[in-house]
Order: C-alpha cells, then structure tokens, then sequence
C-alpha cells in the first residue's frame, strides 16, 4: 500500500473512531440522578360567578348570564370534581319556576392552577327541569377564570 492510500485509511478509521464514541453528537444527552418527583399542588380552591368573583363553596352563583343556582349544599369541595345540591332558576323559567327554582345537582370540575390557588372551569347541572333547547346550555357550563 502507498503512503497516501495508507494515511487516507488510517484518518477514515480515525474519524469513523471519534464519531462512532459520540464525542460532540449532540443527540445524544446524558441524565444522572433520579427524576424529580412531582409535587402535589396545594391551596384554597374558588368556583368564580359570572361576575369572575372568586367563591369557596357558595350556597349561590351565576352561572351563566340566564341561570343561576341557590340553596347549594355541597357534598364535596376542593378536589377534582365538587358536588352540590341546590335549586335551578333562569330567565327561561319565569313565571313557572316559583320563588326558590328548581331542585338541581350542580357538578364542578376541571381544576386550573393559578398562582397557588385552583378555580374550576366546569360546570355541569342535572335537573328534570333544564331549560328547553336553545335557551341555555348547562350541560358544560365554561366558568369564567381571573386575569392572571
């Protein structure tokens, strides 16, 4: 083998070396240690009104701009999901929902962080008395969250 054939070979073998260790390949990381473990976000939990003022567990909200709940009753708060027993009004029930409405279960869910408080974003009311279609859907109800 000549010189120059010789010295062409052994800097392909070195170069094929160097690249084959992963000297300078950015692709591939290295990690020590363990994972950090999650931590459990904490605070006091808020349903905001129509409003967007902040409530804890409020026996009365807006929920949307036609409905509203009262004499809420809750059987869970500041988890996943609250749930509340109460009573159901709204413009499309005048005149024929009476004073106190109808009897509703009001379902929150969907926690969102904000700073180190959560508000939930969901509602879902049950009633045998839900307003006729079209008038207001209360099936997914969007709560309103603060400007952060």
């Amino acid at each position: 083998m000549n010189k120059p054939t010789a010295l062409a070979t052994v800097c392909v073998l070195v170069l094929a070396a160097v690249g084959c260790s992963g000297c300078g390949n950015p692709e591939q990381v290295h990690v020590e240690g363990p994972a950090p473990s999650p931590t459990r976000a904490s605070g006091p939990v808020y349903v905001s009104d129509t409003m967007g003022h902040p409530l804890t567990r409020p026996t009365k909200f807006g929920l949307t701009e036609f409905s509203s709940v009262s004499r809420l009753s809750w059987r869970s708060w500041g988890q996943g999901k609250a749930v509340a027993t109460g009573m159901l009004r709204g413009m499309w029930c005048i005149p024929h929902c009476g004073d106190n409405g109808y009897p509703a279960t009001v379902e929150l869910s969907r926690l969102e962080r904000r700073e180190n408080v959560s508000y939930y974003t969901r509602a879902t009311v049950r009633s045998p008395h839900l307003p006729p279609d079209g008038a207001d859907d209360l099936s997914a109800v969007r709560l309103p969250l603060p400007e952060p």
